[in-house]
């Protein structure tokens, strides 16, 4: 098949590695991923599933009382799910003050510094959310994220290894891993992580297009389209699709024309 866009000219685009990297502290995926700390909501009742609701709900609690850790853990959850980041990270500095070394609190602090982009805070603070005797797999993979946004890749390699001992096959983990790879362009060794990862029954949207996007950056459009759009409803197929066109051809835009936000992203486990 004749090789559809350049491979040299992609990996050199800023604007596609920026595309590709912004996601590592985020969830701005097409799909809803878990969070590290996972639920921490009310201990009676199941968090609103309205973003907005779950906002209104928990700042109730937190302005009730600011120095309550299982309430400013729902709050600065409920934030972030909102897409307010910076006032997210904002309460859970308050919260980690008011509560210090609570471990649940570090780690939703340290994701939400991940989601403003402050990388090396946002690892030294999950450095002490958890510790090498007692490791917790889903921020390791989440300071390999921060590491690769530095672009210490082969750092964060090393700590996606040290996940991947604690949950083998977690198609999360191998996602990031892969993208890592795509990152220092070494496609063969990310379509080899991908693949693994898009091999598991738990594999997300996001797996999938990340496999799509690094095939398709190695010429092999067909093949991307149709991973990207295999056993899906109509809309969505046509929405992946076209996320990897748009993924594809951003290296063709001329230059100083504006860029939309990117939906693809490199960032926490499923």
């Amino acid at each position: 098949m004749r090789q559809r866009f350049s491979l040299a000219r992609l990996l050199a685009s800023t604007s596609l590695v920026a595309a590709v990297a912004m996601g590592l502290g985020g969830c701005t995926a097409m799909s809803k991923l878990s969070d590290v700390t996972g639920s921490v909501g009310p201990r009676t009742e199941a968090a609103p599933a309205d973003p907005a609701r779950a906002v209104d709900v928990y700042g109730e609690r937190y302005r009730a009382n600011p120095k309550d850790a299982d309430a400013a853990l729902g709050y600065g959850q409920a934030l972030r799910a909102n897409g307010q980041r910076a006032q997210a990270a904002a309460v859970l500095e308050q919260a980690t003050i008011a509560n210090p070394g609570n471990k649940a609190l570090l780690a939703q602090y340290g994701r939400a510094l991940a989601d403003n982009g402050n990388f090396q805070q946002a690892f030294d603070v999950l450095s002490k959310a958890h510790s090498p005797d007692n490791p917790d797999w889903r921020l390791l993979s989440v300071q390999g994220t921060a590491l690769d946004q530095m672009g210490r890749h082969d750092e964060a390699r090393s700590y996606y290894a040290s996940a991947l001992r604690i949950a083998p096959g977690d198609p999360g983990v191998l996602s990031n891993l892969g993208l890592s790879y795509m990152l220092s362009k070494d496609l063969p060794k990310a379509e080899e992580a991908l693949r693994q990862a898009y091999a598991s029954p738990r594999a997300s949207t996001r797996v999938r297009q990340n496999l799509g996007l690094v095939v398709g950056l190695q010429g092999r459009f067909a093949e991307a389209e149709t991973i990207v759009k295999a056993d899906l409803p109509p809309d969505q197929a046509a929405a992946n699709v076209a996320y990897l066109k748009e993924m594809l051809s951003r290296s063709d835009a001329p230059r100083g024309a504006p860029k939309r936000t990117p939906v693809a992203s490199l960032s926490q486990s499923d």
